[in-house]
């Protein structure tokens, strides 16, 4: 007996069918004087989510990273993309379906994001910048324990 139990009427389809980028913002407002001291910028690393249907079983999902670097009180640059991609997903559950496309999803998304910010940043004259990998699961649950904490409660 087998405990894997493979439903052929509903099978679990996954596949991606394009990525590309949505959407980019650099600016570097204070360049090149900002370059003339000590180089020690604080980061700020901002993500954002966002899937929308289609169609059937066809998803769009929209990864935003938002990046700003500040030197004291000036902003060294900031850089915004939206690496996005259209996804098939078809016979899973609604949770698995939520998972998939607030977690799995961004996860296949950010290395593309990160190249693409790390390109910019070092094409815009700053020194190469190296995003940390990210783990959208982590985030995907602390989302919904905030989301279980600000649910009103059935009486």
């Amino acid at each position: 007996m087998t405990d894997n139990i493979i439903d052929n009427k509903n099978p679990q389809e996954f596949a991606i069918q394009r990525l590309y980028i949505k959407d980019v913002s650099y600016e570097a407002p204070h360049m090149p004087t900002i370059l003339t001291g000590e180089w020690q910028p604080t980061l700020n690393v901002n993500l954002q989510t966002k899937a929308m249907k289609l169609e059937d079983k066809i998803f769009e999902v929209v990864l935003t990273v938002t990046v700003t670097a500040q030197l004291k009180e000036q902003t060294a640059f900031l850089v915004e993309v939206q690496q996005a991609g259209i996804f098939t997903l078809h016979g899973f559950e609604p949770v698995e379906l939520e998972h998939m496309l607030n977690s799995f999803c961004p996860n296949i998304l950010f290395p593309y994001a990160r190249e693409f910010i790390s390109d910019m940043v070092v094409r815009g004259g700053f020194p190469a910048l190296y995003l940390t990998p990210v783990n959208f699961d982590a985030l995907y649950q602390q989302h919904l324990e905030r989301k279980a904490v600000n649910e009103p409660q059935p009486k």
